[in-house]
């Protein structure tokens, strides 16, 4: 029974407890945290982490008035205790459930939609100049991790937050973790720091010690005159400092009294403030320490053993790429891999593993992945940029200015396209399609099955121009095996074709496995039709459409990507400039509109993407019926 949290049940509640039931709190918390994500899912190592952290804010703020932005925001499951949803909890990440993430819909304390790293900083320093102007004096603060601080957007909002002459309280969680380990000049220097606290103890100590002496203020003011001096003495680099920050830190992440004290001179400082705070991620549960990157984002598990309840004996996508480029590695030494600090996320651990001197992680750094992959482009090597579909969208003008205007060999391993599912809608990975097929030199593939994928990296590997390959969470496809015509370059694949066929269905990468449900309900109800597996989103095959073009009168085609830019809508302006007037067409994909959490099945059931859903939708058309 957790007595103490039980008393939380709004905002604000945390400051009837008492000093003494902090850790107590911490230990209920935890302990809430653990039993519910084992059954829903979630981020779990993240959010045991920063706990004690949590609980320290929420002491010193005042919510709503005071706003608190989680960068990313997967680590906001206590914030949300705290601020009256724990009851929601049962439903966290489920389809029209509460969000793994901050979302202002569901409480006026979560001051941003947040879901993508690196973001908090500028987002916080915003708020702090609309503070000033409007002459409020509401507590704002930032809570950034060691991963995150590896993106170049925290970089430009620290180099401006350095100029405010108001407070900004911007909390570094260092736990050492991004997803995987960080890696960069950024953990190093971190690193440093971490084991350094002789400067803030020692800072500490003089002001305490001149506070109780009279003129002690004159003192202290005299001192800080040459505080950098002193500074430089015990922390290498400064580099906060040098930036015009104050820098407190490092202290104990897991000290509620500690956090309090630093947290404290933090706010009453005139400017921004760095306060670094070390924590354990996974903290409290004893798998979730030993494998904090398994357990970042987890399906429902065990709390004994740690294990997934539900084992998944089946090939995902990721597994056919990470086995196919170590494959594809062994054939030609310059292709090289690259991961946006995701490499057990899109399965490159293995080609690490296999080729340490050729796989390069550059942080939560999408931008400098790909341009970082333009310059290897340009020395005569094959990189392959594997990046999640939701991520990749953070380096559209690396993509368009670096890679496809020098029309560079770079292959694109877009993994989590289309519909994800739990994390909802900052990483459904429904833009890809649009944001790469107008850019020109771009090829735009999507396979069918996990065969296919297998081909269309092996035709990507002797591709000489830029080739991105999009393919979903989640098990691969089996089916087709026995359809696997060689790859021609911006040619489709004819599957199944009736004579006289009534509907000609076009269905683009995870679409085809929906197709072939929807041709066999026609089939069974007397309706013909011809299976068309498009392969290719950009360019489509002109040859082939112009051939149905006089064969078909309803065309249907199939895609997982938002309507706006989409396949489908190629197709139609095809229609439209061949003059195939006669030709009706049902564009199947998403709406233009941001996806909220729910399995990818119950998601493409209520966006009418499921095989009955389609079914239903072409027999209408087909008889005009309402």
């Amino acid at each position: 029974m957790s007595e103490i949290l039980d008393r939380i049940k709004e905002a604000n509640d945390i400051k009837s407890i008492q000093p003494t039931d902090y850790r107590q709190l911490a230990w209920e918390i935890r302990k809430f945290l653990i039993k519910n994500i084992s059954k829903t899912g979630g981020h779990l190592a993240s959010n045991l982490g920063v706990v004690e952290l949590t609980i320290a804010l929420h002491l010193l703020m005042d919510f709503p008035k005071d706003k608190l932005i989680w960068d990313v925001g997967h680590q906001a499951y206590t914030h949300k205790i705290l601020t009256g949803r724990k009851d929601g909890f049962s439903t966290l990440r489920q389809f029209k459930g509460l969000s793994g993430f901050p979302r202002t819909k569901e409480s006026d304390c979560d001051p941003f939609n947040t879901g993508h790293s690196s973001t908090s900083i500028s987002l916080a320093l915003g708020m702090a100049r609309a503070r000033d102007i409007k002459g409020d004096n509401n507590k704002i603060t930032a809570v950034i991790g060691d991963g995150a601080l590896s993106g170049g957007l925290a970089f430009e909002a620290l180099n401006n937050a350095g100029r405010l002459r108001s407070n900004l309280v911007i909390v570094l969680n260092d736990n050492d973790m991004s997803i995987s380990k960080n890696v960069g000049g950024m953990a190093n220097y971190l690193g440093q720091l971490r084991t350094d606290t002789k400067y803030y103890n020692f800072k500490q100590y003089i002001e305490n010690t001149l506070n109780k002496l009279p003129a002690g203020d004159s003192a202290i003011g005299t001192i800080k005159k040459s505080k950098d001096s002193i500074k430089r003495l015990f922390i290498p680099g400064m580099l906060f400092e040098d930036m015009g920050l104050t820098y407190i830190g490092p202290i104990d992440g897991h000290n509620i009294h500690e956090i309090l004290t630093a947290l404290n001179s933090a706010y009453k400082a005139k400017g921004a403030v760095i306060l670094h705070v070390k924590t354990k991620k996974g903290k409290g549960y004893p798998h979730a320490e030993k494998e904090p990157d398994r357990f970042h984002g987890v399906g429902p598990f065990s709390i004994k053993t740690g294990n997934a309840t539900k084992q998944n004996n089946k090939t995902t996508y990721t597994q056919v790429f990470s086995e196919t480029i170590v494959d594809l590695g062994k054939e030609n030494d310059k292709i090289v891999a690259i991961s946006a600090a995701m490499p057990y996320g899109t399965g490159l651990e293995k080609f690490n593993k296999e080729f340490p001197d050729r796989f390069f992680d550059g942080g939560i750094a999408e931008e400098h992945c790909v341009t970082f992959a333009a310059g290897m482009a340009k020395c005569d090597m094959k990189p392959v940029v594997a990046i999640y579909s939701t991520f990749l969208q953070r380096a559209y003008d690396q993509i368009l200015h670096d890679v496809c205007i020098n029309n560079l060999p770079v292959t694109f391993a877009i993994d989590r396209a289309g519909l994800v599912g739990q994390d909802g809608e900052t990483h459904q990975g429904v833009f890809d399609i649009s944001f790469l097929s107008h850019m020109p030199n771009m090829t735009v593939m999507a396979p069918k099955n996990k065969y296919e994928l297998v081909d269309m990296l092996k035709f990507a590997s002797d591709y000489r121009g830029p080739l991105a390959i999009r393919y979903p969470k989640g098990n691969a496809y089996e089916g087709l095996e026995g359809f696997r015509k060689p790859i021609e370059y911006g040619k489709a694949e004819v599957i199944y074709e009736d004579s006289d066929q009534e509907v000609l269905l076009i269905a683009l990468g995870s679409m085809v496995e929906t197709a072939v449900l929807v041709r066999d309900m026609l089939k069974e109800n007397g309706i013909k039709s011809t299976l068309v597996n498009a392969r290719f989103a950009s360019p489509i095959d002109e040859d082939l459409l112009r051939e149905y073009g006089s064969k078909c009168n309803l065309w249907v085609t199939l895609e997982e990507n938002v309507k706006s830019g989409g396949f489908g809508e190629k197709v139609s302006s095809f229609l439209i400039n061949n003059n195939f007037n006669r030709v009706r067409q049902i564009n199947i994909s998403i709406p233009d509109s941001f996806i909220e959490q729910g399995s990818p099945s119950e998601l493409k059931e209520y966006l009418g993407l499921d095989a009955e859903s389609i079914y239903e939708t072409i027999v209408r058309s087909l008889y005009n019926k309402k």
